[in-house]
């Protein structure tokens, strides 16, 4: 196999592509697709598992529409020796590979291209169980800036100087452990992309979704108004505004308190 890198050609994606490139196309510079649209840059061994999910229902419309746009880098493509390899042992030993820091550190320079350097407008994540938990907070952070790099993990992690060098964030979903990055990737930028303008559609419905406002949300119904001898509460067919909004924010409440208390002791100012 050579060792010369491949370009790899773009999916397309109803009006957009998505390209798996060594070399991604300079993202912030001028093009009619790409000039305005918040964009996430993939770094993965597995450039064919995104868009993923999020190339369906309004997360996919979105992408359709270039309300956002989507980069894959190959990780592959920066591999060393004929074989391309991308990870080695852990040095002092122990199970497992490590993804190398050079591998890595060429990856994040190609996705750096084009991007503005205020980590504020493009944060760098990867996605890790030792990392900050992600939430609602945050994904409006991510959506509020001009896009993101995220580097999807493999193995046994990656080289810590990487992650230093790169100032990289380490971001986590909980306290579990799985595979590779693109799932946990997928979940953030599903979360972040619903926050952008036009995506949802209904722009009032992220204000009142569970953690909008620190608590969980209150429970929802819809037709029919009795389904095997259980009744939507009553209050609220009662066409009451005031007192709908009352039980809402009662019920998210008592929720809240029951099911997480760090959060209920957040939202009341005690942790």
């Amino acid at each position: 196999m050579s060792d010369t890198p491949k370009s790899h050609g773009a999916k397309s994606h109803g009006r957009l592509s998505i390209s798996a490139s060594r070399t991604p196309r300079d993202l912030m510079g001028p093009g009619p697709r790409l000039a305005t649209a918040w964009t996430a840059k993939i770094i993965t061994l597995f450039p064919e598992a995104f868009p993923g999910v999020l190339g369906h229902s309004l997360t996919g419309r979105a992408l359709e529409e270039g309300k956002w746009a989507l980069e894959t880098l190959r990780l592959r493509d920066y591999g060393k020796g004929k074989h391309r390899n991308v990870d080695d042992t852990p040095a002092g030993g122990g199970a497992g590979m490590v993804l190398r820091a050079d591998v890595v550190g060429e990856a994040l320079e190609d996705a750096a291209r084009g991007t503005p350097p205020d980590r504020g407008e493009w944060p760098v994540l990867y996605a890790s169980p030792r990392g900050k938990p992600f939430d609602q907070a945050m994904a409006r952070r991510l959506a509020a800036g001009r896009g993101l790099t995220l580097l999807c993990g493999r193995f046994e992690g990656v080289d810590e100087r990487a992650l230093e060098e790169f100032g990289i964030e380490e971001v986590s979903l909980g306290d579990f452990v799985l595979t590779g990055g693109e799932i946990a990737a997928q979940a953030m930028l599903d979360a972040t992309i619903r926050l952008l303008p036009g995506v949802l559609g209904n722009e009032a419905s992220t204000e009142e979704e569970s953690h909008s406002n620190g608590l969980l949300e209150h429970p929802q119904y819809t037709k029919p108004a009795t389904w095997r001898g259980r009744e939507i509460p009553q209050v609220l067919l009662s066409g009451h505004h005031g007192r709908i909004a009352d039980w809402r924010r009662e019920t998210s409440e008592a929720l809240t308190a029951a099911r997480r208390p760090d959060l209920w002791r957040k939202y009341r100012g005690e942790g």
